[in-house]
């Protein structure tokens, strides 16, 4: 297996050049430098706690914006847990219990699409989309997805291959009321046709 490329920002040039050395040691590890990063990169992270310009340096701009992140922090506040998942953060460890193996267990977590948070961190995150689904999304009648029912519905069986008019008479609509459907989920999600709007559903794992 390939090495995982890895880049490092710290709050501090002690910690910056010790985890940069660390991680070097560790053949499973090639570390590179935050500009040569891309979106299938790690971006470990140690900072003390989350502030605005933390923030600013994780939300980055263009490929680093998109790269999966590692958050070693001596605090992280539950008003500051959704805005570091928001920066792509899907791995957090205490500094105290940051050992080198668990530092890199989250990395090569990190790399393969998964994530590792700490089960009170995860108990908070769960009740923030929980939190989301009640007070947010259900008096618009979205789900999770963003997406209604109905338009599940629809992009099930364009999926399937049915066209307006068997669509309309699975789901006892009229024809202009699929077309709408269509035409509203394509212009909120900012998507270019109907085969775009299946992919995209399929790939965000709604239908």
């Amino acid at each position: 297996m390939d090495p995982v490329r890895v880049a490092v920002q710290a709050s501090d040039p002690i910690t910056l050049a010790g985890l940069t050395s660390y991680l070097r040691s560790r053949p499973e590890m090639s570390v590179v430098s935050r500009d040569e990063l891309t979106d299938r990169d790690v971006l470990v992270v140690a900072v003390d706690r989350i502030t605005p310009k933390v923030v600013s340096m994780m939300r980055g701009f263009g490929t680093e914006a998109l790269v999966s992140k590692v958050l070693v922090t001596n605090e992280l506040k539950e008003a500051d847990l959704l805005t570091a998942v928001e920066c792509r953060v899907v791995s957090v460890l205490s500094r105290a219990a940051a050992t080198g193996d668990r530092l890199v267990g989250s990395v090569l977590s990190a790399a393969a699409g998964g994530g590792v948070m700490p089960p009170d961190l995860l108990g908070e995150l769960l009740e923030h989309v929980r939190r989301l689904q009640r007070e947010v999304l259900a008096p618009r009648g979205l789900s999770a997805s963003g997406l209604t029912p109905r338009e599940i519905d629809v992009l099930r069986l364009m999926a399937d291959g049915w066209d307006t008019a068997e669509i309309a008479g699975k789901l006892c609509y009229s024809e202009r009321t699929v077309k709408n459907v269509i035409y509203a989920l394509t212009s909120r999600l900012k998507l270019k046709n109907r085969p775009h709007a299946v992919a995209y559903a399929m790939r965000a794992g709604m239908i």
